[in-house]
């Protein structure tokens, strides 16, 4: 309607429905011109938006029983995040960090180089004081010893396990004793997800919602 708001479009289902093959999801009518000029861009977006929905929902469906969140990332494409990321919340998952502002995530190498666990979480915790600014804390274990270091420094709001197996993730989750809740990251697809929610985490973070998509087939028909 943006590039032509004579067009008339009318929608068959809403975002989130479930479609079947050959079912029509929209109509649209007007100047024959203004729709081949928009009909690429709209049937790629949304063939990419449905596949991104459609595979969340898979993984939604493995652990819908279960307390377990799963998480997307920002393995999105440039420019799009944003419509990545509601495509993703259509699914039934839950949007994590937009960008580097809206929570702190000390990772391997912000470790790394700042010498230990406990200057990282210092560092931080410096920071926001300087700047006066409110920021959830999440930081990455590389492996149980990490993992107690991290405890044993605390001032943190959540812990994420980085490419632990499911052996070391249950060992975790004793571990932290719900002091801290728990999100699984790295190596995590469709066969393992539900194995790694039963470990008790609270949250799955999961890559390859977004930066491995396989698009719906949607195609334009004229009647």
């Amino acid at each position: 309607l943006k590039y032509d708001p004579n067009l008339n479009i009318e929608l068959h289902f809403t975002d989130g429905d479930t479609i079947q093959k050959n079912e029509v999801v929209l109509t649209v009518s007007g100047s024959q011109k203004s729709i081949l000029a928009t009909e690429r861009l709209v049937l790629n977006c949304m063939q990419r938006m449905s596949g991104i929905a459609t595979k969340t929902k898979n993984y939604i469906n493995k652990i819908k029983d279960l307390n377990t969140i799963i998480l997307d990332t920002r393995k999105t494409c440039p420019g799009i995040r944003f419509l990545d990321k509601e495509a993703v919340r259509l699914g039934g998952g839950t949007n994590h960090r937009n960008g580097l502002y809206d929570v702190i995530m000390i990772k391997e190498n912000h470790i790394d180089f700042s010498g230990g666990v406990t200057n990282a979480i210092q560092k931080c915790k410096q920071y926001l004081k300087k700047e006066k600014i409110k920021r959830d804390i999440i930081i990455e274990a590389r492996n149980l010893e990490e993992l107690k270091n991290i405890l044993d420094t605390g001032g943190i709001d959540r812990i994420m396990l980085d490419n632990f197996n499911i052996s070391d993730t249950k060992k975790a989750v004793g571990i932290v004793n719900k002091l801290y809740p728990l999100e699984s990251s790295g190596n995590i697809n469709l066969i393992n997800v539900r194995e790694y929610a039963l470990c008790g985490v609270d949250f799955i973070s999961i890559g390859d919602l977004t930066h491995s998509v396989k698009n719906i087939d949607l195609s334009m028909v004229c009647i």
